[in-house]
């Protein structure tokens, strides 16, 4: 059969929709990519015209990559793998969402990035990024631990850190804590110096904002700074706790992934270094493969 678009078969979308960006391919029924997308936070959490617009976006860049009218969306079968739906709510708000696709199903980027890492094998995933969660899926049984939210969850993610990194430039610009490169390295980088100035830029930041600035931890660590040092051993040690928790299934495999992983990695304990493996396929290829096994042939 001939769909309206010109390919054979049904088109699927994969969507991974995270507290930063959101990422989506599009893929023919035989599993050439065809098109990609990439646009901003597709996470509830966040409002959901933040997110919805956010998809929106990435898909139209998909079916432009593709050679399609945007109109063809009704034409897609999307597998949705979001940050923020773990939560009743907001699955519940998801799914009521008057979408233009074909067919959505939806499920957390946590599912879809486990079942992409290990091509729909068993396993266990954590993702270190915005944000910070963990997943394993072995014989049917499933663990998941984190994905609560900033400020109250997500230690060890890049938004953390990059409050952590505010909190200790703050007490030493006021004297209150001891002196850190981190202090001329995030003045530097928002040509700010002012306490007050500072304060008035992170006053209603969002945990993409701090996570942007997660990297100078690593920078400041580099050069020998005891402050960045430390935020660094208390991220490693919560991801190290996620991971010997998701192990205690005994999955075959266990993958990191997210901007912050790779960072990670050597600062984890060797325990789990010794059994951390590449992923398979990227989140979004996952959600592919969520919606392949649930829409009628």
């Amino acid at each position: 059969m001939t769909t309206a678009v010109g390919y054979e078969g049904p088109l699927f979308l994969g969507i991974d929709g995270g507290g930063s960006k959101c990422r989506v391919i599009l893929t023919t029924a035989d599993n050439q990519v065809v098109g990609e997308g990439l646009s901003g936070p597709a996470n509830p959490l966040r409002g959901m015209k933040v997110a919805t617009d956010s998809i929106l976006s990435a898909t139209h860049q998909a079916l432009t990559c593709a050679g399609l009218a945007h109109r063809d969306i009704d034409q897609l079968v999307v597998g949705a793998g979001l940050a923020g739906v773990n939560m009743p709510e907001y699955f519940r708000i998801f799914s009521d969402w008057q979408h233009p696709f074909k067919a959505m199903y939806l499920t957390s980027d946590l599912h879809v990035a486990c079942i992409g890492a290990h091509q729909g094998g068993d396993g266990a995933v954590i993702i270190a990024g915005t944000g910070s969660c963990g997943l394993a899926d072995v014989k049917g049984e499933i663990i998941e631990v984190g994905g609560h939210g900033f400020p109250y969850g997500d230690n060890g993610s890049g938004a953390w850190m990059g409050l952590q990194l505010v909190h200790h430039v703050l007490l030493a610009k006021d004297l209150l804590g001891p002196a850190t490169l981190l202090t001329d390295l995030l003045c530097e980088e928002l040509k700010l110096t002012e306490t007050l100035a500072l304060v008035d830029f992170f006053m209603h930041a969002t945990p993409t904002t701090y996570a942007k600035y997660a990297p100078l931890v690593f920078a400041a660590a580099e050069q020998g700074d005891l402050i960045a040092a430390e935020i660094i051993r208390q991220a490693a040690a919560h991801i190290d706790a996620i991971a010997l928790r998701l192990l205690s299934l005994n999955p075959p495999r266990l993958s990191l992934i997210g901007g912050l992983a790779q960072k990670l990695v050597p600062y984890l304990a060797t325990e789990v270094q010794s059994r951390v493996t590449p992923a398979l396929q990227a989140p979004e290829f996952g959600a592919i493969w969520f919606a392949r096994q649930r829409h009628p042939a």
